[in-house]
């Protein structure tokens, strides 16, 4: 009988070494406990272009007088920009055309999380016409065109 208890043993002690999970089946055994969330990894991120129009002017970083045509009489015309997000500093272009001819091109910086930003030209008698602005970056990636026109 003792032999036959010490064979039960073994058995009974071989078989529990069999069913002992592994150290794997014992992670995926496991309720999971909820990790920190890890920093966002702002390089897998793309610039995004949130908001953009033309303007007579901006105040506080608000776009006022939104159109498409603008009275030589209002002085000014201004670009405004808003982008989110904006995974790392940037640059972009504001690239203002007359007729279909580069006029100027405003470099302009942005910086994380968001970034809103304009670019302005002085309207004279001789800017009257159709006029656009690119928006690119660095790389000359077109985010928008705007059109518009300039009258009396």
């Amino acid at each position: 009988m003792a032999v036959l208890s010490r064979i039960f043993f073994l058995v009974t002690f071989l078989a529990g070494i069999c069913v002992i999970p592994t150290p794997q089946a014992w992670a995926q055994n496991t309720p999971e406990v909820p990790e920190q969330a890890a920093p966002a990894d702002h390089s897998l991120q793309k610039l995004i272009l949130h908001q953009a129009t033309m303007c007579e002017k901006v105040e506080n970083l608000t776009p006022i007088r939104s159109a498409v045509a603008f009275s030589v009489s209002a002085g000014q015309v201004c670009c405004f920009t808003s982008f989110d997000p904006v995974p790392q500093p940037t640059l972009i272009y504001h690239r203002w055309f007359h007729r279909d001819e580069l006029s100027t091109q405003t470099r302009l910086r942005l910086y994380p999380p968001k970034w809103a930003t304009y670019s302005v030209i002085q309207l004279r008698e001789t800017d009257k016409g159709p006029w656009r602005v690119e928006v690119t970056d660095q790389n000359g990636h077109v985010f928008d065109v705007f059109r518009f026109s300039i009258t009396d």
